[in-house]
C-alpha cells in the first residue's frame, strides 16, 4: 500500500515537472470570452454597422480572447429594454437611445433639449464632454463605452411647413421632450419609437415626425413624407448610450479593459462624423424622390427657438427641485457647443 501510494506521488511531481499541469492551467486561462451585444438599429443602417465593425476590432485586437455575438435590428431586445437587459444581464453589451427610458437618465436628458446642435459630430462630442464632466448616478450599475448623439432633429412632413402655424393642430411623432416642444410650436405629439414611424407616417397615424435627417434614407422615411422644415433653432439632438453589464465588465482582464478602453475613443469620432453624413446622404435622398426642403429664414427660425425656451426652462426648473445643477448643465452644453462648433 505504501509502495502505491508513493508511486502515487512521484507520478503526480512527474506531472509537474513535465509541465502538463502548467500547460493546462494556461488553456484554462485563455478560454474564450464570449459576449452578446444587442442593438436597435436594423443590420444595414450605417448606426448598426459601426457598432458590429466594434466588435470585429475588439475580437481582432485580443487575438480572439473575445468573441462578441452580435443582435441589430432588434433581435435580442427592443430599443426600449435595451438598457434594462444590460442592467440585468440578457445582454453583455447594448446601444439605444438614453429617451426611451425616461425618467432614467435626469442629468443626461439635458443633452436632448432643443439647444441648436448645428451636426452629428459636434453632439457627439458634447454628450461625451458632458458624461466626463457630470459623471450621472443613473450609469452606476453599467459600464459606459461611450456616447453618441445625432445631428439637428428637424421637421419632416407629408405638408410643407413654412412657418409656424403651418404645424398647428399636425400629428407629430415624438417623444420626450420632443413631445413638450412639439405641443410648444403648436403640433399635437405622438409618442413612438423610429421603428414605428414609416408605418405611421404611410397610414396617417402621424402628419410629421421631428428627427434627424438620416431617417430619410436610413429608415426610408422619404418616401412617405413630402417636406424637411430645417427649423435649425430648435435643432434638438438625441443621445445614444454604449454600455456593457457591470458585472461583466469587472470580469475581465485588465488588458482586455485597456484594448476595449482604446478602441472607444476611436469609436467616439466615427460616429459623430457618420451622423453628419447620414443627414447629408438623408437630404440627398429625399431630394431625389422630389420632396421640398424648406430652410426657414432667421427670423422665422427666431420665433421657434422663443417658442421651446419654456421647455429648457421647464427642464431646469423641475431638476433643479430635485437637487440636480440643472442650470449648469445646460450652460454647460450650450458653452460646450460653441466650442465645438468653431
Amino acid at each position: 500500500m505504501r509502495f502505491k501510494n508513493l508511486m502515487t506521488v512521484l507520478s503526480m511531481l512527474a506531472l509537474v515537472c513535465s509541465g502538463a499541469i502548467f500547460f493546462t492551467h494556461t488553456a484554462v486561462a485563455e478560454e474564450t470570452i464570449e459576449l452578446t451585444y444587442a442593438c436597435m438599429f436594423p443590420p444595414t443602417h450605417i448606426q448598426s454597422i459601426l457598432p458590429e465593425t466594434w466588435c470585429r476590432e475588439v475580437e481582432k485586437r485580443t487575438n480572439g480572447r473575445v468573441k462578441i455575438t452580435y443582435y441589430p435590428g432588434q433581435t435580442l431586445l427592443k430599443g426600449a429594454k435595451i438598457f434594462g437587459g444590460v442592467e440585468d444581464g440578457i445582454a453583455d453589451i447594448g446601444t439605444s437611445v438614453l429617451g426611451y427610458s425616461r425618467g432614467v437618465f435626469p442629468a443626461m436628458e439635458a443633452i436632448d433639449l432643443p439647444m441648436g446642435y448645428p451636426n452629428g459630430t459636434v453632439a457627439t462630442l458634447v454628450i461625451n464632454d458632458f458624461y466626463e464632466q457630470f459623471k450621472p448616478k443613473s450609469f452606476s450599475k453599467v459600464e459606459p463605452m461611450y456616447f453618441h448623439a445625432h445631428g439637428p432633429g428637424v421637421l419632416h412632413s407629408k405638408k410643407p411647413v413654412h412657418k409656424m402655424e403651418d404645424l398647428r393642430g399636425m400629428k407629430v411623432r415624438s417623444y420626450g421632450f420632443n413631445a413638450a416642444m412639439t405641443k410648444a410650436l403648436g403640433g399635437v405629439p405622438v409618442a413612438m419609437t423610429q421603428a414605428d414611424v414609416y408605418e405611421a407616417l404611410q397610414k396617417g397615424v402621424a402628419d410629421a415626425t421631428f428627427s434627424p435627417s438620416e431617417v430619410l434614407k436610413g429608415w426610408k422615411q422619404a418616401e412617405v413624407i413630402k417636406a424637411t422644415t430645417l427649423c435649425t433653432g430648435v435643432g434638438y439632438t438625441a443621445g445614444f448610450f454604449v454600455v456593457m453589464n457591470k458585472e461583466k465588465w469587472d470580469s475581465l482582464p485588465k488588458d482586455i479593459q485597456e484594448i476595449i478602453r482604446d478602441v472607444n475613443k476611436e469609436w467616439v469620432a466615427k460616429y459623430g462624423e457618420a451622423w453628419t453624413k447620414s443627414d447629408e446622404e438623408g437630404l440627398a435622398f429625399s431630394r431625389s424622390l422630389g420632396n421640398e426642403i424648406i430652410e426657414l429664414s432667421p427670423e422665422e427660425n427666431a420665433r421657434w427657438a422663443i417658442a421651446v425656451q419654456p421647455v429648457i426652462d421647464g427642464y431646469v426648473k423641475d431638476k433643479t427641485a430635485k437637487g440636480l445643477p440643472a442650470q449648469e448643465y445646460v450652460d454647460f452644453i450650450r458653452a460646450d457647443i460653441k466650442k465645438h462648433s468653431k
